[in-house]
């Protein structure tokens, strides 16, 4: 029995459900934000991680990893320069006739946002270096532009060491625990810390320096901010119960919203007010997410994109995996609207 607040779009009430998603993914995401991402080839062309990685076996599986990206966005946000950089730099907050962030969220300037993150994680995951490289060099020309001073006159800066090592933190973190919780055969131990250790190129290629590489220090890095962190506007107006008869997306809605605190470690947890129910309802509400990801992933199978990768590299590869070119400091100054013209 699925919660009855789980929302359950008519597509995956439906036959045939591979087509219907393929239809979905194919209009909605694959056109808006795959366009010149390469999977299918150079043959032999590894990637920044390679067939044998734990990054390849983790972000192959869609539905883990689109819902520990909204793990990751949650926890993200409990720093209040998030909050603020988002604000006067991101489009998908709503503005009021003078232009004045209202801490709303516009559902469409959300599914840009979590489109773009979808390919990146993706692309860089089991794209070819040149789409890894890609990718990455977008996304650091746009946190150059990401400058500004909060309300209460802190300087903010998304090229920030400390911003981008938190920023990774909570990415990292958000995949890897949707994994282990929801995944049918997740990695554990030392298998998991391989992902850990693997995925540090992402975080390199951004422009992140000393960066955990490990469960354990990723757990200590993120605790290591709470001095810094709160509960802003815009993160309790989209907290349970606020979003009661408010709901604008899949993930607006109250069982999702747990599902996500679910994941926090306890001292952020605490934060946003969340407490575990008893361990019978507990089960049953884990139990019944594991069932709708595992049963899409099941139906559909890796995305197209992963089984090109897979061809690839079929015939071997020279190499395990090739390496981030960035070198720190090096790329050159744009605006933001030359950075959005070639995006």
């Amino acid at each position: 029995m699925f919660p009855p607040s789980l929302p359950l779009p008519h597509e995956l009430l439906t036959r045939p459900l591979a087509a219907r998603f393929e239809d979905f993914f194919d209009a909605q995401v694959r056109s808006r934000y795959f366009k010149g991402l390469e999977f299918a080839g150079p043959e032999g062309d590894p990637g920044w991680f390679g067939p044998d990685s734990a990054v390849w076996y983790v972000h192959s599986h869609f539905p883990t990893l689109a819902f520990g990206l909204a793990c990751a966005s949650y926890i993200e946000g409990l720093d209040p320069s998030i909050f603020w950089m988002a604000a006067d730099h991101v489009r998908f907050v709503v503005r009021d006739a003078e232009g004045r962030p209202t801490g709303q969220i516009d559902p469409e300037g959300a599914a840009v946002r979590f489109g773009h993150s979808l390919s990146f994680f993706i692309g860089t995951a089991y794209g070819s270096t040149e789409t890894a490289e890609r990718l990455a060099r977008t996304v650091r020309a746009m946190h150059h532009t990401v400058k500004g001073t909060r309300p209460d006159g802190l300087p903010y800066d998304a090229d920030d060491p400390e911003w981008l090592r938190w920023n990774y933190a909570t990415v990292v973190w958000g995949i890897a625990t949707a994994h282990e919780r929801y995944h049918p055969r997740p990695l554990r131990g030392a298998e998991l810390d391989r992902y850990y250790g693997e995925f540090v190129r992402v975080g390199h290629a951004l422009g992140g320096t000393d960066l955990p590489a490990t469960k354990a220090e990723t757990l200590d890095c993120l605790h290591s901010y709470l001095p810094r962190l709160a509960v802003t506007p815009g993160k309790a107006e989209r907290t349970d119960p606020n979003l009661r008869g408010a709901q604008t997306g899949p993930l607006d809605n109250p069982f999702m919203d747990w599902a996500i605190r679910d994941t926090l470690p306890r001292w952020a947890a605490r934060m946003v007010m969340y407490q575990r129910p008893n361990p019978i309802e507990l089960r049953a509400r884990r139990s019944a997410l594991w069932t709708v990801l595992n049963s899409l992933h099941a139906v559909t199978g890796p995305l197209p994109e992963f089984r090109q990768a897979q061809a690839r590299v079929a015939g071997g590869t020279a190499v395990p995996h090739t390496e981030p070119a960035y070198v720190l400091g090096s790329d050159p100054e744009r605006t933001r609207e030359e950075v959005e013209a070639d995006a």
